[in-house]
């Protein structure tokens, strides 16, 4: 069934920005609002909801019966057909309920090209809505909070499992499929995402994507991954070494692992996101890596593994209880090494709750 409460606070957001409506499409927000998996295709489906309360669904017919089980036999659906297609529905949807002249916020699922179609029969002034579905998701209540704590704990425990597993000889899609195992295993609904296993000078590319190389002897491995429980996202990312790491080596993984521990300890309500990236800056760049620290240093987290509030340079987003994100500063050295030291934090009152606990410690294995 639709969150009538978070219908609710979405209406009161519209309202407060003077927005007339929205239109959401396959999406987390669709998700959070509606329990509606965010799976996309080619074929249009869009949750229209006005700021007077008003809402209605566009669903091809293919989606109709699963769609009509989340929203209940209430709900005012547009079905269409294959056959037929969509622009009628925009059609009846403009008549039915008066969008001409309206200004709607569009989010991240509605495709440019049904957009370009829908302007045709729904005359209304269309504006990005990003801001609007941020502020609608961003803060977590106790129960999101519970959840996004599970699927940390999972991640956690498919840490400690896959550092026995790691190996020379061994390739980084063997690890790759080993963490997707154990992350199922553990206890995950789904992964987050597609581990990310980089190892040697792999390592220097921080969403390096490729899995062909073998482990070696004097390796560092980087090794980022996470999982869902209950639709919510943990991601946690750690470095290993394979051997003894050469001196600088070590000197690099302290700073890493310096940084995101003050940047943790300065997440508290009232502070800025660009105060919090700061203080990791700081650290990497006295040391004189400064160059070498190319990613912000953190991203929210919640029903998307990447959402706001974006922990960065520039960011004067103040930081309020419920303010879910990953704190994750990182050295890279081209053609070298690279590692990251990461965890996944909420702002509670004075503080940070850490939703990541396994060993930071140095493991050689």
């Amino acid at each position: 069934m639709l969150d009538k409460a978070k219908l609710h606070k979405l209406t009161n957001i519209l309202i407060e920005k003077d927005v007339d409506g929205c239109v959401i499409g396959p999406s987390h927000d669709v998700q959070y609002i509606a329990g509606i998996k965010p799976d996309n295709d080619e074929r249009f489906r869009g949750l229209y909801v006005l700021s007077d309360g008003r809402w209605f669904f566009i669903c091809p017919e293919l989606y109709y019966e699963e769609v009509r089980e989340a929203l209940g036999e209430e709900a005012h659906i547009y079905k269409w057909s294959d056959g037929e297609g969509v622009l009628g529905c925009f059609e009846k949807a403009q008549k039915d309920y008066d969008l001409n002249g309206m200004t709607i916020a569009v989010n991240e699922g509605i495709r440019a090209i049904d957009l370009i179609d829908m302007e045709d029969y729904i005359k209304a002034k269309y504006i990005n809505g990003a801001h609007i579905f941020e502020e609608l998701r961003i803060l977590k209540d106790e129960q999101e909070a519970e959840y996004m704590a599970k699927a940390g704990e999972i991640a956690d425990r498919a840490y400690e499992e896959i550092v026995k597993f790691i190996k020379p000889g061994i390739t980084e899609r063997d690890i790759s499929n080993k963490l997707k195992e154990l992350l199922i295993e553990q206890g995950g609904e789904e992964l987050a995402f597609d581990p990310i296993v980089a190892s040697g000078s792999n390592s220097s590319k921080p969403h390096y994507n490729d899995d062909k190389r073998v482990i070696q002897e004097q390796d560092l491995v980087v090794l980022d991954f996470g999982c869902r429980y209950k639709g919510y996202c943990s991601d946690t990312s750690r470095t290993v070494f394979i051997g003894e790491p050469t001196e600088e080596q070590k000197k690099v993984y302290e700073i890493c692992l310096r940084a995101t521990t003050e940047a943790k300890k300065a997440v508290r309500e009232g502070i800025t996101a660009e105060e919090v990236d700061k203080v990791a800056r700081d650290i990497i760049t006295k040391e004189g890596y400064g160059q070498y620290f190319i990613n912000r240093t953190g991203h929210g987290i919640g029903l998307a593994v990447h959402e706001a509030p974006y922990i960065k340079e520039g960011n004067k987003q103040v930081l309020k209880t419920g303010m879910c994100f990953s704190i994750e500063p990182g050295i890279y050295i081209p053609g070298k090494f690279g590692m990251r030291i990461e965890d996944i934090v909420m702002v509670e009152g004075d503080g940070a709750r850490v939703f990541n606990n396994s060993n930071r410690d140095m493991i050689i294995l």
